[in-house]
């Protein structure tokens, strides 16, 4: 399980290396995203809070970078943060997800990036629920949520 320390690690040292790297030109993804999810994924952007359509999903599935496809959260780990944007507390393997000190907007804060294509998540903040305390808010623009299939 991941903690605080190692985020702040990995934003300092380096990140894990990541299963495959998926990399296009910018007018691919442009080709590839709607306005809105190529200014968020590729531009570092941000959703209003509370717009997106998956803060209140509750199915059980698998949360995919939106770009790669590449698996990122598990619902069972999808947590109601009220803060606007689906939460999480840890991400689906400890090198699923990039991080990158953040010093915009006058606050320093770790920004999480799939670490397949470097598309854009949201932020991870040390305020989350045991056992991990992380909170991970990730933009729905972002990723797309694979629904388990019952038989």
């Amino acid at each position: 399980m991941l903690t605080w320390k190692d985020i702040i690690n990995f934003s300092v040292k380096g990140n894990p290396t990541p299963d495959k790297r998926v990399e296009k030109s910018d007018a691919e993804w442009q080709a590839q995203l709607s306005p809105e999810q190529y200014r968020i994924t590729r531009q570092k952007g941000t959703e209003a809070p509370h717009s997106g359509a998956l803060c209140s999903a509750h199915e059980a599935g698998k949360y995919n970078c939106l770009c790669c496809h590449t698996p990122l959260f598990d619902s069972t780990i999808k947590f109601e943060s009220s803060s606007g944007w689906p939460s999480f507390t840890q991400p689906i393997k400890p090198n699923a997800i990039k991080y990158e000190k953040d010093s915009t907007f006058g606050m320093v804060r770790v920004e999480v990036m799939c670490n397949t294509c470097d598309a854009h998540l949201g932020h991870v903040f040390p305020d989350g629920p045991e056992p991990s305390g992380l909170r991970y808010c990730v933009n729905s623009e972002s990723i797309l949520l694979e629904r388990e299939i019952n038989d």
